[in-house]
């Protein structure tokens, strides 16, 4: 059973863990660097950004998923990312948060989601298709900040 609730900053340290090892495992996230859990309470600091987890029934933390205003998004737009703990994806967790995010969004006044994934990401870009995103926009030979060059492709929710 997944339950559902707003992640706090004491969940940082949890969250830079799961965070962490995706980043190690490398392919899926633009982050090539770890990062601590100041870093992620800094992160949860921004102005009119939402968190949410998902924890197992004995609080083992499965997934987080937030939202956060980005300044090169169109006007009424917010940005969201999704990080689910490796080897449990296809369950659900990713699902359910959104469902909490997709509300947390309109509780705040936004109009849309965005989501920009990297072009190999193969299971990323099934989960927000699955949501509904819609292609918006290809953003080709980024550089992440390791110098790997990837496409990536902008999806939008409209709410």
């Amino acid at each position: 059973m997944i339950h559902l609730r707003r992640a706090a900053t004491l969940d940082a340290r949890a969250m830079a863990a799961l965070l962490n090892a995706i980043i190690v495992k490398g392919g899926t996230t633009v982050m090539v660097s770890p990062v601590t859990p100041r870093e992620v309470q800094s992160w949860m600091a921004a102005p009119d950004s939402a968190w949410h987890l998902a924890e197992d029934s004995n609080g083992a933390l499965k997934g987080f998923q937030y939202i956060e205003p980005h300044p090169d998004l169109p006007k009424g737009g917010v940005d969201v990312a999704t990080f689910v703990r490796m080897g449990e994806t296809g369950l659900g967790v990713g699902s359910a948060l959104f469902e909490q995010t997709k509300q947390a969004a309109r509780d705040l006044g936004y109009r849309h989601i965005h989501a920009i994934i990297r072009a190999d990401n193969t299971g990323g870009l099934a989960y927000y298709q699955s949501r509904g995103f819609e292609n918006f926009r290809r953003l080709p030979d980024c550089t992440l900040a390791d110098g790997t060059r990837v496409d990536k492709i902008w999806k939008r929710f409209n709410l």
